[in-house]
């Protein structure tokens, strides 16, 4: 399987971020991950600014998106990107412990591309990652001119 695109993890929870970093490694599924660990981290990496003000341009391929952030919580990091005409073409996947109908059915109102719930079991959450890598990094046809390849 060839490597492709830049991932955007957008996770506070050390663990998960350990777990998706090593599903993703493992698969050679990304080129780069980006990890944010809030909210306001992951709109300064997709606005260029701040800390990622110097960073190489191009949207990554997939946003995987946790609900439950510090700063600026996911269902705002969500509007956001969705709300912003050079971005909202991002696909974006919620990755979170939420079952919460509220919050799926506020991610999916927002344009959310995908909602994943985390499972607990290590082996069925690389598993996840994988599948989910495979593909929005691989099988899924991105809209012309919305990935600019750094």
């Amino acid at each position: 399987m060839s490597a492709l695109g830049r991932i955007l993890l957008v996770e506070d929870d050390p663990n998960d971020v350990e777990l998706t970093l090593t599903a993703l490694e493992e698969y050679y599924l990304a080129n780069e991950v980006i990890v944010t660990r809030d909210g306001a981290e992951a709109l300064d990496y997709l606005y260029s600014r701040g800390a990622f003000a110097s960073r190489s341009n191009g949207n990554p391929a997939v946003l995987l998106l946790d609900l439950k952030l510090p700063k600026i919580d996911g269902l705002e990091v969500l509007q956001q990107i969705k709300s912003d005409e050079h971005l909202r073409m991002i696909p974006v996947v919620v990755l979170t412990s939420s079952r919460e109908e509220r919050d799926m059915v506020a991610s999916y109102r927002l344009g959310v591309n995908a909602y994943v719930v985390k499972p607990v079991d290590f082996h069925e959450f690389v598993n996840a990652i994988r599948e989910l890598g495979v593909f929005w990094a691989i099988i899924n046809e991105p809209p012309p001119g919305s990935i600019r390849k750094q």
